[in-house]
């Protein structure tokens, strides 16, 4: 597939950055209808975006950067050029989440509630994002002979892009179904944390693009730490709401 989507005035526009972009605005008119649910103002969904976006681009970037330093050592320009790709998704994730802390302490916002809301959504944008990848000819997987399997570079691939975009999606309904079910604030993003790098960790084992930290797959790393932290915090939390409950 042509990555470039189409050409203004000479400039090519890619897909890669149509869909990360459609991600964004589904991202935030979803985002904006459900805030009353969360007792969040509307516009504050805006204002958080126009701080987090930002913010999640230059992370995925630098973390990208940082893991393959060596491809960019000295060149400036190659480090801020993304229209060829080369976003991690951990990075952006890590440097939006810190965003939103500050600024949620700024305006005196509950920030597990931010989460929550954030997250069926952020589920929603890797689904769509993901599929920059397939026209990229990127984050795809090593040869197989399954049916499904995808052309790059005249051999046949495992379409990791896919299966994680399936994931997210099937992610993103599931947390939309149980918002109005949830028992505690920060319940949505924790089960996001988990049910999310369960399914990172066996995906990436098939990537074969993937960043290292020595002989281990930095994405592999994350996702067990995330699962770690993110189900010792649910049963924290869980514990505490139903104690609450029974007084």
């Amino acid at each position: 597939m042509n990555p470039v989507a189409f050409t203004i005035f000479g400039q090519e526009i890619r897909w890669y950055g149509v869909l990360i972009a459609a991600a964004m605005i589904l991202g935030v008119a979803i985002s904006y209808k459900r805030a009353p649910k969360f007792g969040i103002e509307q516009e504050r969904v805006i204002d958080l975006c126009l701080f987090c976006f930002p913010a999640a681009v230059i992370g995925a970037r630098l973390w990208y950067v940082l893991f393959n330093y060596e491809l960019y050592r000295g060149d400036w320009s190659a480090i801020i050029n993304v229209r060829q790709g080369g976003l991690a998704f951990h990075g952006g994730l890590i440097f939006a989440i810190i965003t939103a802390v500050i600024l949620c302490r700024k305006w005196k916002l509950n920030i597990w509630r931010v989460m929550d809301l954030a997250a069926p959504v952020i589920a929603l944008g890797q689904a769509v994002g993901r599929w920059g990848n397939f026209f990229n000819h990127e984050a795809h997987g090593g040869p197989t002979n399954l049916p499904w399997a995808i052309e790059v570079n005249g051999q046949m691939v495992h379409p990791t892009f896919l299966y994680e975009s399936i994931w997210c999606f099937i992610l993103f309904i599931f947390l939309m179904i149980i918002t109005d079910r949830r028992k505690f604030d920060g319940q949505l993003i924790l089960i996001y944390g988990i049910l999310y790098s369960v399914e990172r960790f066996f995906v990436e084992a098939l990537r074969t693009d993937s960043l290292y930290i020595g002989v281990f797959k930095t994405a592999q790393l994350v996702s067990i730490a995330a699962v770690l932290l993110c189900a010792v915090i649910y049963y924290i939390k869980n514990r505490k709401n139903r104690k609450n409950s029974s007084i």
